[in-house]
């Protein structure tokens, strides 16, 4: 596949590629990032995205078409994700012309909790746009690689970044009173994909697995026992893992499952669904 990669990165005219027409093809892993990208480039920009609805970053691997239609891609947005250390390479190698920007600068990364699942000992949380203040950090990363590129379109970028950072202020500020005052502030989940979300708003994130990977037994029953010592009540899942393994613990702990998406494209109503879903499960515990 990386031999056909090549020529269709060799195929391509230097002479075509320096002229900028129509919108700046910009590239991202997650939906998520389309939505920060597109609020901010607005027409300026076309954005594609990898890893489309119910699919998992913990498996994903690109398609051949999918890395062919990389071709003419001005800006690739990367998160951390597990696909992009195996891919990203081979992306610019094919594409030497891609800039990739990491939307994580400047924010401090917190370590993956590895759960059930110890064998990545070292590895960062990629999960950052869990939290409205960091997707805030990585709008501005954003809006500066758009000026870079387009710097005659400046006044456009600014004005979406400042119009995006009021809207993620406007959502904290919600979510910080939908989840005050709860009578409990832990939960299982059965991905470790709220880790920022739960640091931001003074919650607790217990893992069952990570990675996708299931527990062995003998965790299984650990995680049982922590839930029944620790009264958990909620016990969260995504629709793009097995869900099998935390209905089990949830119902031997006589909690509730609760499905969210941190994956969702509808970012700022998204965080807003995940905080009253979560704070109506936490209250009725």
């Amino acid at each position: 596949m990386l031999a056909g990669l090549g020529s269709v990165a060799c195929g391509s005219s230097p002479a075509s590629e320096a002229i900028q027409t129509g919108p700046l093809a910009v590239a991202v892993s997650i939906l998520p990032q389309k939505y920060f990208v597109d609020r901010i480039g607005g027409p300026a920009v076309s954005v594609s995205v990898l890893i489309g609805p119910g699919q998992s970053p913990d498996t994903y691997d690109p398609t051949p078409r999918q890395m062919a239609s990389l071709a003419g891609t001005k800006i690739y947005f990367t998160m951390g994700l597990e696909f992009e250390h195996a891919w990203l390479s081979r992306m610019h190698a094919a594409y030497s012309g891609m800039t990739m920007v990491d939307m994580r600068q400047g924010i401090e990364l917190l370590p993956l909790d590895e759960g059930s699942d110890p064998g990545h000992e070292g590895r960062q949380d990629p999960h950052v746009w869990m939290s409205p203040r960091l997707v805030a950090v990585m709008a501005g990363t954003i809006r500066d690689a758009l000026i870079e590129a387009l710097p005659d379109r400046r006044e456009l970028f600014d004005f979406n970044y400042e119009r995006l950072v009021r809207d993620l202020n406007a959502v904290d500020g919600e979510v910080q009173g939908l989840l005050r005052d709860l009578p409990t502030r832990t939960f299982m989940a059965f991905h470790p994909a709220w880790a920022y979300f739960a640091e931001e708003y003074g919650l607790h994130q217990v893992p069952i697995a990570s990675h996708g990977k299931e527990p062995g037994a003998q965790t299984l029953a650990r995680l049982i026992r922590q839930a029944r010592v620790e009264h958990i009540r909620v016990v969260l899942v995504q629709a793009q893992y097995s869900q099998g393994m935390a209905k089990t613990v949830a119902q031997a702990a006589g909690a509730r499952v609760l499905m969210l998406d941190p994956l969702a494209e509808d970012y700022v109503n998204n965080v807003r669904h995940v905080a009253e879903r979560l704070a109506e499960a936490l209250r009725e515990s």
